[in-house]
């Protein structure tokens, strides 16, 4: 079958947007850009599409290059396509944004893209569109976490209330207060409370919790009301 004619090949890319939480802050997973143009500035961790992959694949192929993990949360974002996003050569960039547990995989990460965990509060100037990617996969973080419990793909196993509440504020930039975010979030029945506390944060403590993976399926709903004003994010 011939090609079509008189048309002009273009390339296309993925992006990662990788979010994670340490504990206390919302971060990305940066590197530096290994060539030009913009060599050694900060960017997202992409490559290009091959002849052989659709976008998701290349997306995990990506994240698995900097990671080392298979069968995280890995959602497209949207698709960008502004002429000149690329002053080297005209190039679509399909944006994923990725949610992982810092703790869990941070020995796995490779030290061959020069990555680094930056706060979402203090992200450096970033090569091309990266700003606008990172802002988009932002509002929609809040707008899927205001619907479903997602945040829990950025937890450990255990983690405190204290700890899923710093999470929930820095993904909306704001702060709960502490008595009625608990008693939301319990209310959802999606958290199994556990026997031990972590106690490095203060001398009482505070009791670690288990997601109930079992209802996390069956009532995936069951965050709609813990975010004020929920329907009105886009």
């Amino acid at each position: 079958m011939n090609k079509y004619t008189k048309q002009t090949r273009i390339l296309t890319a993925v992006d990662c947007i990788i979010f994670g939480f340490d504990g206390t802050e919302l971060k990305l997973l940066l590197i530096k850009r290994a060539f030009e143009p913009q060599k050694g500035n900060w960017s997202l961790m992409g490559g290009f599409v091959q002849a052989t992959e659709n976008f998701d694949e290349a997306a995990k192929r990506v994240l698995k290059q900097l990671t080392g993990l298979d069968g995280v949360y890995l959602e497209q974002l949207y698709a960008f396509g502004a002429i000149d996003r690329d002053p080297l050569e005209r190039t679509i960039s399909i944006a994923y944004f990725a949610l992982i547990d810092i703790h869990k995989y941070q020995t796995q990460i490779s030290e061959e893209y020069h990555a680094e965990w930056m706060p979402v509060k203090q992200v450096p100037a970033l090569i091309f569109d990266h700003p606008q990617m990172i802002k988009m996969a932002k509002a929609k973080l809040q707008y899927k976490a205001a619907l479903h419990p997602i945040l829990f793909e950025l937890l450990p196993d255990k983690f405190t209330l204290p700890q899923l509440q710093s999470l929930y504020e820095g993904v909306y930039d704001t702060e709960f207060d502490k008595r009625n975010f608990s008693r939301k979030v319990l209310s959802t029945g999606l958290l199994i409370k556990q026997k031990e506390k972590e106690k490095a944060s203060s001398k009482k403590g505070a009791f670690f919790y288990k997601l109930n993976k079992r209802s996390y399926k069956a009532n995936f709903q069951a965050f709609l009301n813990i975010i004020p004003n929920a329907h009105k994010l886009k």
